[in-house]
């Protein structure tokens, strides 16, 4: 186009809106701090950056492992025991700390919203649309992540998918703005000048900022920091039998079992066994969390049956997908698929105990899962039926 002397229709200069609309923000001099500068802006970003990584990359993991691929399903691993505790403790943590971050940024770097004219030309308006739809994306994410936190949907729209595709746009805007402004970071990635007045003032207030708020939170992932957990919404140790619920017997429709249950075992060789049959086989005592997505976590000692047991009892193939089934009649976890990796590990047991006392309702009497490195949601609790696919 410019060897034929022809403008690329992107960088066609768009008419300047009157004078008369800059009001408020859009007038000149409205934003009078000198802390609106580049330099801060690029401290901030890489905290920022940091902290959005980290929840990224550990709510990937989680994701994976609560609805894998079907080619990734039989290789998920039911180790490090503590895996998805570690794993999702960080990811809640680091969503926390990047709210207060991501407001800093955004106060850093305002001023450029309301920069006048609003579009030089189309190319500058799509960029300046491409940053809005990264600071939308941005804020609807840390905003649905902390609500889901308190167990709270006030929206129509189902959480966890719009979470996990809310977090591909806000990670692919990211990488796109930092390409664009990569020379600009670049420039400023290392001070070079003197000290600007007030900046160390305002980035140790955002960090300690961060901090405080990592310190009251965290605690419901970090046993030793459970003193201080203040603004958590939950404290691990509060709960039937000393553990924290998120669905209770009541909800599930399963505070009565029923008199004639049975633990159905399908397989090669089906069989059936009653619970005085079941504690009449070898017991498993083992040490493992519960661990949510919601970000806490606890451990407990667990007693009961190694699954691998009662498959092999009922002639189960190494390597067969396993398929639970709880007494609870509705909701997205009353049936499990569990792939081998977890159910030949000797550390997964269907529980009948918890620190030495039969399961209250709460907890999935009159038996549950609980695996090594699994997502809570997916230790199925009531549980009726194992099936061998």
């Amino acid at each position: 186009m410019r060897r034929l002397g022809l403008r690329n229709p992107l960088d066609a200069p768009l008419p300047t809106p009157p004078d008369a609309l800059r009001k408020g923000p859009l007038r000149e001099g409205a934003f009078r701090s000198r802390l609106h500068e580049p330099r801060t802006a690029v401290v901030l970003g890489r905290w920022l950056a940091g902290a959005i990584l980290v929840c990224f990359v550990t709510g990937l993991i989680s994701h994976l492992l609560q609805q894998p691929p079907t080619w990734l399903r039989d290789h998920l691993p039911s180790r490090p025991a503590q895996g998805y505790r570690v794993t999702q403790g960080l990811h809640v943590i680091s969503g926390i700390a990047a709210i207060p971050l991501l407001g800093a940024k955004l106060w850093t770097v305002y001023p450029k919203l309301f920069a006048w004219p609003p579009a030089r030309t189309l190319r500058h308006g799509l960029e300046r649309l491409g940053i809005a739809l990264l600071v939308g994306a941005m804020l609807l994410e840390l905003f649905t992540g902390l609500l889901n936190t308190l167990q709270w949907y006030p929206w129509p729209f189902p959480f966890r998918q719009t979470h996990f595709w809310l977090a591909w746009i806000a990670v692919g805007g990211l990488l796109v703005h930092v390409a664009a402004k990569g020379p600009e970071i670049a420039e400023h990635w290392r001070r070079s000048k003197p000290p600007l007045p007030g900046r160390r003032a305002l980035l140790g207030s955002v960090a300690a900022a961060v901090g405080a708020v990592t310190v009251v939170t965290a605690g419901q992932t970090v046993p030793w920091l459970r003193s201080l957990d203040l603004l958590s919404p939950r404290r691990p140790d509060v709960g039937p039998q000393g553990l924290p619920v998120n669905r209770t017997a009541a909800q599930a429709g399963t505070l009565r079992t029923p008199a004639d249950w049975r633990l159905r075992v399908d397989g090669p060789r089906p069989y059936t066994l009653t619970m005085d049959e079941l504690l009449a086989l070898p017991q498993t005592d083992v040490d493992l969390p519960i661990a949510c997505v919601e970000g806490w976590s606890a451990s407990a000692r667990w007693g009961g049956v190694r699954i691998r047991d009662l498959l092999d009892r009922a002639g189960a193939a190494p390597g067969a997908l396993i398929r639970v089934t709880s007494l609870e009649q509705s909701g997205p976890y009353a049936v499990m698929t569990m792939p081998h990796t977890y159910a030949r590990d000797p550390l997964t047991l269907l529980a009948l105990r918890v620190d030495g006392h039969v399961l209250d309702p709460d907890h999935g009497y009159p038996a549950r899962i609980i695996a090594p490195n699994r997502p809570g949601v997916l230790q199925t609790k009531w549980v009726s039926r194992l099936e061998v696919l």
